[in-house]
């Protein structure tokens, strides 16, 4: 069973955020070699608070992918740390959550258990459930060239807001990400395609798929 949950910054579990922290350290900086603040093995910030909740997908105890979230009514990377890679950024007004350090752990995800399994666009879907659930409009983030792609190609109709340069001076984008049911159809059929997935489940929220 893979289950894709939710869980506020003071009630997950010490032993599954290291772990989310962990293989952030590993992507974000070990990979990508990102400007993040690491130390013993993990990747973690100012923004890792009590404001923020974790959406992460877990099978037998161990974190397979996660993303954070935030009101963007409290601190965020949009409105702090990326402002000043934009010339201007105008924000959309309304009910919106900023997403944020989203990965996808590529040994644990490419064992045989998972390997057919659209881990990407599954995580993508639990965004936009949290988000409809809990009554937001919709979804900010800023993602990179190769990102923006990833997310193109699950057929999520995200809009991009504004291009800015990373400290690398590579594009980035921040994109407004749709939760209406429309988009939530599309993503459900891309994760269904090929896959044995009950679409009524992939509704919900919390997500749970047998693997």
């Amino acid at each position: 069973m893979l289950n894709f949950i939710d869980a506020k910054h003071s009630e997950i579990s010490n032993c599954q955020l290291n772990d989310i922290f962990f293989l952030r350290k590993k992507v974000f900086k070990d990979r990508l070699d990102w400007a993040v603040n690491c130390s013993n093995e993990i990747e973690c910030d100012e923004y890792d608070n009590s404001n923020t909740t974790y959406l992460f997908g877990i099978s037998d105890s161990k974190v397979i992918c996660s993303l954070r979230l935030i009101d963007m009514k409290y601190p965020n990377m949009i409105t702090g740390t990326f402002n000043s890679y934009f010339n201007q950024l105008v924000l959309p007004k309304g009910n919106y959550l900023e997403s944020s350090r989203f990965f996808v752990d590529k040994i644990r995800s490419k064992s045989q258990v998972f390997a057919k399994y659209p881990i990407s666009t599954l995580l993508f879907l639990s965004a936009l459930n949290y988000a409809k659930i809990n009554n937001y409009d919709g979804i900010l983030t800023i993602v990179s060239l190769p990102m923006r792609k990833i997310m193109k190609r699950s057929g999520w109709q995200i809009n991009t807001l504004a291009q800015g340069l990373s400290e690398k001076k590579k594009p980035i984008y921040l994109l407004k990400l749709p939760v209406d049911i429309k988009n939530q159809a599309i993503l459900i059929d891309s994760v269904s395609k090929n896959n044995p997935f009950l679409k009524v489940d992939l509704k919900e929220w919390p997500i749970s798929v047998y693997v």
